[in-house]
């Protein structure tokens, strides 16, 4: 994977995009050092964002499961968000 500062790949998006669209590369970029972004294909986007969608769902049926299994040790909806302080 190639890495590119912040101001290298600002002043040089249109090369990043095609070394990505057409090369098939991966782009980090970092700032001060530190990776803040990377640079991805579309079609290697939608196939993380499957991924997150099947972990999710994954996630979903063990708490559904969880909570067939035991209906009473489900969280009322508002004790979850004062949990996560939303509220």
């Amino acid at each position: 994977m190639t890495t590119m500062t912040f101001v290298q790949a600002r002043n040089g998006l249109d090369e990043a995009l095609n070394r990505v669209c057409y090369g098939g590369e991966r782009i980090l970029i970092a700032r001060r050092g530190k990776p803040v972004a990377a640079l991805v294909s579309a079609d290697e986007l939608e196939v993380l964002q499957r991924i997150e969608d099947a972990e999710d769902l994954r996630d979903a049926r063990k708490a559904l499961a969880a909570y067939k299994r035991n209906p009473k040790s489900a969280i009322p909806y508002d004790e979850f968000r004062r949990k996560l302080g939303l509220v």
